[in-house]
């Protein structure tokens, strides 16, 4: 099944997220990967030549085995992460396209997009295979702000948005939000200056001995004021309060367009407690009220959201939310994982990203 959405700003650019999932589950790997190219060909056709991806995630129910045989095609970042689509099939995939962009391979393996009259920076799967969490989370951010300090950039200025995928997030977490602890001070990302939208999650990777790997989506010469922290505090407290480091979500503005990248979600009150233990109908309810709570403030409707990915620690939980999504969201793409999230109790947790015109 494939589900695209497309965003327009008023005489701008187009934006496009597509998610395609298989129906058929007894399908071989190998056919379920040409299954979701062919359907993700027919999509880039249905919108137009000038539509170009400039990120994509393959999700994968057995990394070790399976991406060895994804199809080598280096035409924008990619990410590949081991968080099995909780409808029994193999694979998923998530693509992000923009009207008229540029896309360009760096010798770093990063890729710079121009758009929106800015130059975005993607990273994908970046890992430190061998080294502890804390060590490798704390190389690879400063790994992160040495590549954007080399394009005009640093992580403080520029980086807008990271995906933490923990291999044994119940054990390791810790460790990994230490690191990113450490970094962020180092590099000037503090309670009095900001933070980066994050979801931190479980997810493995093909070489096992990777205990962490990082995404990351940063956006150069943005102007004072035009990326801005967004909060709920009726809702949803500060992260600081509970010892991590990430903002609850993150806007840019741009001549034409607004983005919004709302971090992982989950129940939790503005006290920092969980809603609802071992509820997870009612969590997925105050999930949603967090992240409504999150777009009003930042002026977006779930009309603009282009994109949602749900994480769940229970497979047993997927019917109870699958049909939840399924009566209130038909019209955003999104996708339904096996993930642990970051604290035990966190039934379940979502993450979006939306656009409109300004």
């Amino acid at each position: 099944m494939i589900t695209t959405k497309v965003l327009k700003a008023s005489g701008g650019k187009r934006e496009a997220h597509i998610i395609i999932t298989i129906d058929d589950h007894v399908l071989t790997f190998e056919s379920q990967i040409e299954e979701i190219s062919s359907q993700y060909e027919n999509a880039k056709a249905a919108l137009g030549p000038g539509m170009r991806p400039v990120f994509r995630r393959w999700f994968l129910s057995d990394s070790v085995n399976q991406q060895p045989l994804l199809p080598d095609d280096k035409e924008c970042a990619t990410s590949i992460v081991e968080q099995p689509p909780l409808n029994l099939t193999k694979a998923a995939l998530w693509v992000w396209m923009i009207e008229d962009a540029t896309v360009d391979g760096d010798a770093d393996g990063r890729y710079t997009v121009q758009a929106f009259g800015h130059t975005h920076v993607f990273e994908g799967g970046c890992m430190r295979p061998g080294m502890d969490p804390y060590h490798a989370m704390l190389f690879m951010l400063t790994s992160t702000h040495e590549a954007l300090a080399q394009r005009g950039g640093s992580l403080l200025e520029s980086c807008v948005r990271t995906w933490i995928f923990v291999q044994n997030v119940d054990v390791d977490y810790a460790e990994v939000v230490k690191g990113r602890n450490q970094a962020f001070g180092a590099l000037g990302l503090t309670p009095h200056s900001r933070f980066i939208a994050s979801t931190g999650i479980g997810g493995g990777q093909y070489d096992r001995t990777a205990a962490v790997a990082l995404d990351t989506y940063s956006v150069l010469g943005l102007k004072e004021g035009k990326m801005r922290q967004v909060n709920a505090p009726d809702h949803l407290n500060p992260t600081y309060e509970y010892g991590v480091a990430f903002e609850r979500a993150t806007s840019i503005d741009y001549d034409d367009r607004r983005h919004l990248f709302i971090s992982g979600t989950a129940s939790i009150d503005n006290k920092g407690q969980i809603v609802a233990p071992g509820d997870i109908r009612k969590q997925t309810l105050r999930m949603w009220e967090n992240v409504s709570a999150l777009l009003d403030a930042a002026s977006f409707s779930w009309e603009d959201v282009g994109q949602i990915i749900v994480y769940l620690r229970d497979p047993a939980d997927y019917a109870v939310v699958k049909d939840m999504f399924e009566k209130k969201f038909r019209d955003i793409p999104y996708v339904i994982l096996h993930a642990p999230v970051c604290r035990a109790g966190w039934l379940v947790e979502m993450e979006c990203m939306a656009m409109k015109g300004i």
